[in-house]
């Protein structure tokens, strides 16, 4: 029985301006050699990123399939996809639904080109995406000239020569389809990296002993690394913090958490979520989506949605904190009827609002717990969180390794954006904070 050919397709797209002028790029890679055996790259005008990335899959998929006369017929092609969507890969794969009507057709599209059992799907940082993402690139480029893309012109497999590709891993040694195998193999590929010259290492635990989809840890002995010794763990789970617009109840600085009642925003903070939508989609670094379940974060994340073509998913452990009975009182007046009370949360983060709020340490543990979870699902990707003041400030002081009393210490102007990262190995840096130039 002849063995069927096995190649890698590692594709990319982008989009300046998402949706703006957009290009794909995709190459075909030898497992055994690491030799580029095709590559494919277009301008296809204005699109959103999930569109061009969806487009270099399709171009990928039909540039291994043109390799092998015989690509139809089950069993005579296999291919391994890699790309540093976390879109594609989940709907490809099946775990996640496609609710976009852009991308419908487009994954339908990939779906028919090979059969199923001949396709696996695998997610790697971006910096092991650079030969695609160079080509989406030049294909951008070009595009900009009033041209499209020639390989001719191309240095993209010069300029990524060296760089992580497909021969960091084994050959596909699974059955088709086992795509647990391929992301094992992917952290064990990431457990093994060699730091920086002059650093110190961990161990890393067994892939066998991690579960599936989480990034590889230090052994349990080993305390957590910082500072400039930290080995380079791959690309950060990136949250760009959006606090939300105003609301009737922002300019009197009135409490308003999540036990009172629910305010949209207001014609300013309309203004404000629209004009932060055009910043972050020039940006065009915004991939994912979450939000806080109260009105004026849903309003906010959704006009940013509609500008970039992307989801909104709700999270719950985003929510601002419930004030109780200081729910739309001024501080003056909270002073007035509750002081006591008022001087208690001012002293200690243990300390509740009158009438059964929430302590600033009750919340903290409702974040952090929230920010586990998403630095999990989203690792290696750049995600911006729609929330409020408390869940900012939690984020950004537990971030900083600071005390609780460093929450009166901070500004977090209305539609203002911030920004942590959150390493592998557990470390986190802040990138940012109450940037409001876009509102200016």
């Amino acid at each position: 029985m002849t063995q069927p050919r096995q190649f890698v397709v590692e594709a990319d797209g982008g989009s300046r301006g998402n949706p703006g002028p957009a290009g794909y790029g995709a190459v075909v890679i030898d497992p055994a050699t690491g030799e580029t055996l095709a590559e494919a790259a277009e301008y296809i005008g204005v699109a959103t990123n999930n569109v061009a990335e969806y487009k270099g899959l399709i171009a990928g998929l039909r540039a291994a399939k043109a390799l092998v006369p015989d690509a139809s017929a089950d069993g005579a092609l296999l291919v391994r996809v890699r790309m540093d969507s976390k879109l594609v890969v989940e709907q490809m794969s099946g775990r996640w639904k496609i609710k976009h009507p852009d991308m419908k057709p487009l994954a339908a599209e990939a779906a028919r080109i090979l059969p199923p059992s001949a396709v696996t799907y695998e997610w790697i940082p971006r910096e092991k995406n650079k030969h695609a993402d160079r080509l989406a690139n030049e294909a951008m480029d070009a595009g900009r000239r009033g041209k499209q893309w020639e390989p001719s012109a191309s240095t993209a497999s010069l300029d990524t020569r060296g760089s992580a590709s497909a021969m960091d891993l084994p050959p596909v040694s699974g059955p088709p389809g086992d795509a647990a195998a391929g992301a094992a193999r992917a952290r064990a590929a990431l457990a093994g990296r060699t730091a920086p010259e002059g650093t110190a290492q961990a161990a890393p635990v067994p892939t066998s002993a991690a579960p599936a989809g989480t990034a590889p840890v230090a052994a349990a002995t080993a305390a957590p690394q910082v500072g400039w010794a930290a080995p380079d763990l791959g690309a950060p789970a990136t949250f760009v913090l959006l606090r939300h617009g105003e609301t009737a109840l922002t300019p009197e600085k009135r409490f308003s958490g999540s036990g009172g009642s629910d305010p949209e925003l207001s014609a300013t903070g309309r203004r404000q979520a629209e004009l932060i939508a055009g910043a972050l989609a020039a940006r065009g670094t915004i991939e994912e989506i979450v939000s806080s379940p109260l009105r004026r974060c849903r309003e906010t994340a959704g006009a940013v949605a509609a500008r970039l073509g992307l989801e909104v998913r709700i999270e719950d452990g985003l929510r601002e904190t419930d004030f109780g009975a200081w729910e739309g009182l001024t501080f003056a007046e909270v002073r007035e009827r509750h002081g006591a009370d008022l001087d208690a949360w001012l002293g200690s983060a243990k300390a509740a609002p009158t009438g059964g709020g929430e302590s600033f340490a009750e919340v903290a543990r409702r974040v952090a717990a929230t920010r586990d979870r998403l630095t999990t699902r989203y690792a290696g990707r750049t995600v911006l969180l729609v929330t409020h003041v408390t869940p900012i400030k939690t984020l950004v002081r537990l971030a900083l390794g600071a005390p609780p009393e460093a929450m009166f210490r901070m500004e977090l102007s209305a539609a203002s954006v911030s920004a942590v990262a959150y390493y592998a190995d557990g470390n986190a840096s802040v990138r940012l904070l109450n940037d409001t130039s876009h509102l200016r």
